[in-house]
């Protein structure tokens, strides 16, 4: 009775939400009334108080590459309604969840976050500390697990190694470098000029101004590169690595309008096994393992959210668009 009644109250209302009934730009997201989604057996209905903007969201809004669209809708959106990372507060649960209650503060990955409600697997949320803003704790998921993964899992990170992060004023980057040096890594951050305080604020040891510093002149070798939504060759990758060192590449920018960056990453991986050095492509999902790794670095104080600016739901479109002009140094937010 209790699960039905639950049931029916998701399915009997309506909410805001952020939607696009196309692919393109900006001007496809609207502010509209659409159905609560209902929870499956494992899910929560969360109450979303933020939700975090990043590149993966543009990519799926834009429908670019168009190889991505095999996956999220060919000719149009599966889902209306983007977003993938969320923070608030359960308001149901489903028949098979046992992690959460009506009324815990969580955050993580959820689908259409964008909107006043979302659902999200269990698997895929952990309870917010309480001394993380819901704004900060929306802005972790998708970016802080990646450069976790990214860096530990995909590219065994090590105290005294020498590693670069370029794009290190993004989402991504700005967690990655926090991460290094919380790994005790010497860090070097490539950046446009005008970001380059914002990367030393993060703590890189040293920062190099893409447009005219070459990070791959070999001085000094690293031990770790992590590319994030760069467009550097492959050929480059490997002139700035130490004789052993590994090359992360994360994300798909760049490259043409069919597979976008996807083909650099992929070649790099066929070509690890007949080079000494180790080039590797990272993809990560959002779990509740990772999270409750990031929870504890958050919590020390060796990683903390940095955000941009905030956006309320209704300027969707104007976040995205800040987004797509390159400036924003770390991670926007919607708040809901």
């Amino acid at each position: 009775m209790q699960e039905e009644k639950r049931r029916t109250t998701a399915a009997g209302t309506t909410m805001r939400a952020v939607t696009q009934d196309r692919y393109g730009g900006p001007v496809v997201l609207r502010v509209g009334e659409v159905p609560v989604p209902d929870v499956r057996p494992r899910e929560v209905l969360v109450q979303v108080r933020a939700a975090g903007i990043d590149r993966g969201v543009w990519h799926l809004v834009t429908g670019t590459p168009y190889l991505a669209r095999l996956a999220v809708g060919v000719r149009r959106p599966r889902n209306a309604v983007p977003g993938m990372d969320l923070a608030g507060v359960v308001v149901a649960v489903g028949a098979q969840v046992s992690r959460f209650a009506v009324g815990d503060e969580v955050f993580g990955g959820g689908r259409g976050t964008f909107a006043d409600f979302a659902a999200a697997a269990e698997h895929t949320l952990v309870r917010k500390p309480a001394g993380l803003s819901f704004e900060q704790a929306a802005a972790v998921p998708v970016s802080a697990v990646t450069a976790l993964k990214a860096l530990h899992d995909v590219g065994r990170v090590a105290a005294g190694q020498h590693v670069a992060v370029l794009g290190a004023s993004g989402g991504v980057g700005s967690f990655a470098v926090q991460l290094a040096k919380a790994a005790g890594a010497r860090v070097t951050g490539v950046c446009s000029a005008e970001k380059a305080e914002f990367v030393r604020s993060l703590g890189a040891d040293r920062v190099l101004d893409y447009a005219t510093e070459d990070f791959s002149d070999g001085a000094p070798a690293f031990d770790l590169v992590l590319d994030i939504g760069g467009r550097p060759s492959v050929p480059r990758l490997r002139r700035a690595l130490a004789p052993r060192g590994t090359a992360v590449i994360v994300g798909g920018e760049g490259g043409g309008w069919l597979s976008g960056g996807m083909q650099r990453q992929f070649g790099a991986v066929a070509l690890s096994p007949f080079v000494g050095q180790r080039l590797a492509m990272v993809i990560a999902l959002v779990r509740a393992d990772s999270l409750e790794r990031l929870v504890g670095l958050i919590g020390d104080g060796s990683v903390t959210p940095r955000i941009d600016h905030s956006f309320r739901l209704e300027q969707a479109a104007e976040a995205l668009a800040h987004l797509e002009e390159g400036r924003v140094r770390g991670k926007l937010v919607l708040t809901v």
